[in-house]
């Protein structure tokens, strides 16, 4: 499923914790400045556990040795682009959410990420409040059964 950048008409979910879940988070950015402005965000949520990566192989890297269950990337990184991430993510789990995060979300950057099963493209700076309602709503729709 992929989102766009409308935000949803339904208030947003409250991250719950389902069935006392804690949920892994891979924040995936090489701007340690930014990665520290989404954690600042989502610190708070006692059902979130944060990790972070610098680097696409970074990301992969971590996924491959723990289990994370949802990760937010950014579109511009060296090597690896956020969405040849995303597509490599999927080749591991297809059901793990990625949501990517650019300041330049394009029509061929969105298309790139949609065909790569991202969840949704989030433009930057990302309000904190529809980060935390996309997340939320990625965790929902992924884990809940």
């Amino acid at each position: 499923m992929f989102q766009g950048f409308e935000p949803s008409s339904r208030a947003p979910p409250d991250m719950m914790q389902h069935d006392s879940k804690t949920f892994h988070l891979l924040i995936t950015d090489d701007n340690a400045a930014f990665r520290r402005v989404l954690r600042e965000v989502l610190e708070d949520r006692p059902f979130l556990h944060l990790h972070e990566a610098e680097s696409g192989e970074q990301a992969i890297e971590v996924v491959a040795h723990r289990r994370i269950d949802i990760v937010l990337l950014d579109m511009h990184m060296h090597v690896l682009s956020g969405v040849e991430t995303i597509r490599m993510l999927k080749q591991l789990d297809r059901i793990r959410p990625c949501i990517l995060i650019t300041s330049d979300a394009s029509d061929d950057i969105r298309r790139d990420a949609q065909e790569a099963e991202a969840f949704s493209v989030l433009r930057k700076p990302v309000p904190p409040r529809q980060l935390v309602h996309t997340v939320s709503t990625a965790l929902e729709i992924a884990y809940s059964a």
